[in-house]
This record gives structure tokens, C-alpha cells and sequence, in this order.
């Protein structure tokens, strides 16, 4: 059945049409997705999809984008907005990572293209000088130079010591690539035959767009697409005010805290108020700690990705993601605190695992609003795990999944990405053939689901050995405060760094020795609802699939 969206007007594009040009829109970005996977070269991207893509207009809103990374792309307006002030021409072509103009942390490395169909005598020109779009990637590379192989060092204090710091450039000028800026980026990274391949795909998944978008215009017209953009906006704005307006209006209030920035082990506390008024969402994170010593500082924009991930899991998820989702969200932070930094604050954490917190304490305070569409606390960490050896000779990383909380109506989900991350696993077969890496262990954690009416998912434990000299990096979260649980449901278990099975600090980057062995326990989900409610049929699943510890 199609749906309306231009609500019964007669002004515009017919219903038909536009249902049919939305999901040609969303398609692009999935193109582009499936065209920078393909053409990567690095595990991480390619294995795990770290990296995520989307379509903007020449306003520089977001028109369509392909269900990847949500840490990646509610912050990726920053990075148009920030090439749109660098004053871009047809045939340019922007890299950039610098989290105080437009990135977020280094290794996630920015392309943004300026899209003019026709500018190469295609039927579906206007004006070839003009601007109708941008073409946006975002990929984690696995090193950007810094203090450490892979880019994610523990101890940082400074942005600098994160890996080479890019602010909006052209990577190719006028349809000319700029060879001198290409090398000076290889020239400063550990691996730069990866990087210039995961770089070219970056470039080609941008490049399938305009071509995409040049068939769009022949197929309906010009002013039909571009009409498009501004109706498929306006739908979705609507939509998800029609969703809040459903909201109890009034204030809701919460506060967690990040266990150590990696420089000190004290409790950072995130505070948050959030207020719904009519049709809108006000999200202010006065009261949050000032920005810290270490690595946890997170730039407004991924804290604003948070905010913008948690207000589309309350609302209809069937409501196309684009700029009209993000109009009635407004959030602010104080400058200079944790989630507003001032340079050269170290920030490679806060994308990973502030973002977590962040997408934590916002549902806490929602809870109070939706009670039924907010879960018990996932895992709440990326469990990001870097191994590398410093002469370049390769870079691993990982972020592994963990316990999803359990629903209001159902278990949480066992061993998977939670929050702000949405990538796969490395399979063994490809770490073992790529690195000097062997996996001893992975498994699910039994027991570690916090008990409930429902059960909470269960964490993960992965452990590697490595076979080479190398450097490991951690930078985890819960391992001293649990995952909570929500209605009388039971927290989830912490999670468990170790080396050669003895405990590492959540927080930590060490030298180790070949034949060392890394162990990460991930957390488990918290559960929902009074455990003495949950039904026999749910208790013999537990045991079967060995869920349940012998406690329960």
C-alpha cells in the first residue's frame, strides 16, 4: 500500500511518484554503502562495515541514508556544513577528520563530494556549475598515525597525540586530484597501501552517487527530484512531530557516569534534562562533568547523533531518516564540557564510548515519558580492541558486541553491537588470514543476562594470541558499573579486560610480547520485569541454550 506523503495535498509531486522517488533516494545510499564496502581494502571496513554513507541537498540537510553506523551519520551534517563554508565547486572532492571542524574522532575519515549532474554534458543538466547535493562517506580507518598503531591510544591527553588531524580539504580539486595532499595523509599513516585503498573507495562510493542521482534527473526531471528532496523532508518532519506530540509533555531527568577517562579511574558524571513540549524535544546536558584530561571528550555533533538515535528508537522507525527527523530535536551542552570540548581536547574515546553513555542516559530520562519503548541498559561500551605493531606492518581492530537489554514484550538480543554502533564481527577466518592473530575463544557468556519477566541478552568472550611483538589498546566501558535493569529486572554482568588472565584497567594501552593472550568479556544486557514473573517456558529456553547460570 502506498503511503502519502504529501498528505492529500494537490500541490507538488503526486503521492505515487514521490513514494517511488523516496525509496530511489534511500537506494543511492545504499548504493553508495555496498560500492565503498566492496572497494575497501581493510578488514574493518569491508568485514566489519564500519563505515556509513548518505545524501544531502545543496542546503547541506540530509536527504537519505543507509541504515549504517548511527554514531556516523546523525553527526555527519557538521562535516557538509563544515566543507559548505570552503565554498565547494562541482568536480571538488573534501577529506576531512578533524572532530572540531565537522569529524568526530580521527579514524573516522569524512569524504564529501559536491554533486552537479550534467556538468559532464549528460541529458540531465541544468546548469553545470550548480550545486544540487552532496555525496557523503564516513569510514573507520585502522590507522591514522598518533601515539599508537590503530589510532585508539588509552592514555592520550592531547588530539594530537591521536593520529594526524585533517580539517576540510580538497582531495580533488576542480576534477584534478591533489597528489600533494594524498601523500602528505599516506606519509603520516602506518599502512598507507590501506589507507590509499580505502580511500579510493571512499571516492568511488561518492562518485556512484552522482551518477545515481544524474539517472534520477533523466528519469523524472530536474525540478521533480529536487521538489522531492524538500517533500520527503517535510514528511518526515512531520511524522516525527505527529510522534512527539504523542509524548506526555513535561521534564525528564538523568544522570550516569563513564568509568575513568584512561588518565584518572574517577566516575565522570553525565547529567541530562530533557524536556518535551508539543511537538518538540528539548535536550540540554547542563550539569555534565567539564571536558577531562583523557580521551572520553565527545564533540557536540556525537552527542547530538545520540540524542537523534534515541528519539527515532521511541518513535515510528518506519519514518524515513533525514533531516525532517532531526528539525524538532534541539540539543545543546556547555562549551568546555564533556560533550562540548575545546581543543585540543583527545576525543578518539567519546565517539566510541561517551556516544554509549549518552544513548544511555537520554532513555533513562525518556523512560519516564515511554516507559514502554525503552529498554533495559545494553552493554552501554564498544569494547573497542586494537592491536598493532609499530613498524605498520598491520593494524587490527574490533569493537565487539555484548548483551542487548530486554524489552518490555520480549529477551534481549545475545552477543550483538548495542547503541550508537551497528557493525559486524571480524570472522575468524579473515583476522587469522589478515593478522599475525589467532582466536583461541569465542563464545557466549553464560549467566551474563541480567534475570527478568525477560532476560537480558548475553555478552561475549573473544580471546586472541597474538603471534608477533605488538601493541594493545582497550577502551571499554561497564566494567564496574552494571548494566541496569529496569522494572525489577536484574542488572547484566560487568565485562572483564585480561592478558594472559590477569585484569587490565577498562582503560588501558600496553606492550606485550608474542604468545601474549588477549581476553575481552563483554557485558550483558540488564533485564526487564520481576524474574519471579517469567514464564516456564521462558525458564527450560534459559537452560537449553544454557542462558541461565546454575544459580537460577
Amino acid at each position: 500500500m502506498t503511503r502519502d506523503l504529501t498528505n492529500g495535498s494537490d500541490d507538488g509531486i503526486d503521492p505515487v511518484t514521490l513514494e517511488v522517488l523516496r525509496n530511489q533516494l534511500e537506494s543511492v545510499a545504499e548504493e553508495m554503502g555496498q560500492t565503498l564496502i566492496r572497494g575497501a581494502y581493510s578488514p574493518n571496513i569491508k568485514e566489519r562495515r564500519d563505515c556509513s554513507t548518505a545524501l544531502f541537498d545543496a542546503e547541506g540537510r540530509m536527504i537519505a541514508q543507509a541504515e549504517h553506523i548511527p554514531v556516523h551519520l546523525g553527526a555527519m551534517p557538521a562535516a557538509v556544513d563544515a566543507v559548505r563554508e570552503h565554498d565547494p565547486r562541482p568536480g571538488d572532492v573534501f577529506v576531512l577528520n578533524d572532530p572540531f571542524t565537522g569529524g568526530t574522532h580521527l579514524p573516522d575519515v569524512t569524504m564529501v563530494s559536491p554533486i552537479a549532474p550534467g556538468r559532464d554534458g549528460s541529458t540531465g543538466a541544468g546548469d553545470r556549475d550548480e550545486i544540487v547535493g552532496y555525496a557523503v562517506s564516513r569510514a573507520h580507518h585502522a590507522d591514522v598515525g598518533g601515539m599508537t598503531p590503530g589510532s585508539m591510544p588509552a592514555g592520550a591527553e592531547e588530539i594530537y597525540q591521536e593520529g594526524l588531524r585533517i580539517p576540510p580539504i580538497r582531495l580533488v580539486d576542480g576534477g584534478e586530484p591533489r597528489d600533494d595532499v594524498r601523500s602528505l595523509v599516506l606519509a603520516n599513516v602506518r599502512d598507507p597501501r590501506e589507507r590509499r585503498a580505502d580511500l579510493r573507495a571512499q571516492q568511488a562510493a561518492n562518485e556512484r552517487a552522482e551518477e545515481r542521482l544524474e539517472s534520477l534527473f533523466d528519469e523524472h526531471g530536474r525540478e521533480t527530484v529536487l521538489e522531492g528532496f524538500d517533500a520527503v523532508i517535510d514528511y518526515s518532519r512531520e511524522r516525527i512531530a505527529t510522534e512527539i506530540a504523542a509524548l506526555p509533555d513535561g521534564t525528564y531527568e538523568a544522570t550516569d557516569v563513564l568509568e575513568g577517562d584512561g588518565v584518572t579511574d574517577d566516575d565522570i558524571e553525565i547529567t541530562v534534562t530533557v524536556t518535551v513540549d508539543g511537538e518538540t524535544i528539548d535536550v540540554d546536558f547542563s550539569g555534565t562533568a567539564p571536558q577531562v584530561a583523557g580521551n572520553l571528550n565527545a564533540p557536540l555533533a556525537v552527542a547530538t547523533s545520540a540524542v537523534y538515535f534515541v528519539v527515532r528508537c521511541i518513535t515510528d522507525p518506519e519514518i524515513p531518516p533525514n533531516h525532517g527527523c532531526y528539525e524538532p530535536v534541539s540539543v545543546s551542552a556547555p562549551e568546555g564540557s564533556l560533550l562540548n570540548p575545546s581543543p585540543p581536547a583527545a576525543v578518539v574515546g567519546g565517539n566510541v564510548e561517551t556516544s554509549q553513555r549518552v544513548t544511555d542516559v537520554v532513555f533513562t530520562a525518556l523512560a519516564g515519558a515511554a516507559p514502554d519503548r525503552v529498554p533495559a541498559q545494553g552493554q552501554g561500551t564498544m569494547n573497542n580492541l586494537t592491536i598493532g605493531a609499530r613498524d605498520g606492518s598491520f593494524a587490527y581492530y574490533e569493537t565487539i558486541g555484548g548483551g542487548f537489554g530486554a524489552r518490555a514484550d520480549r529477551d534481549g538480543m545475545d552477543g550483538v553491537q548495542v547503541g550508537m554502533t551497528n557493525t559486524l564481527n571480524t570472522p575468524v577466518e579473515s583476522l587469522e588470514t589478515e593478522y599475525p592473530l589467532h582466536v583461541e575463544r569465542y563464545a557466549l557468556r553464560e549467566g551474563s543476562g541480567g534475570r527478568g519477566r525477560f532476560r537480558g541478552g548475553l555478552g561475549l568472550e573473544r580471546s586472541v594470541t597474538v603471534e608477533t611483538d605488538a601493541t594493545v589498546s582497550l577502551l571499554t566501558e561497564r566494567r564496574r558499573h552494571a548494566p541496569k535493569g529496569v522494572a525489577g529486572g536484574e542488572d547484566g554482568a560487568t565485562g572483564e579486560n585480561l592478558i594472559d588472565g590477569e585484569a587490565v584497567p577498562a582503560k588501558t594501552t600496553v606492550d606485550v610480547a608474542a604468545g601474549a593472550t588477549v581476553t575481552v568479556k563483554t557485558p550483558g544486557g540488564g533485564g526487564h520485569g520481576d524474574p519471579d514473573e517469567r514464564d516456564e517456558g521462558g525458564l527450560e529456553a534459559d537452560r537449553v541454550a544454557e542462558k541461565s547460570s546454575e544459580d537460577d
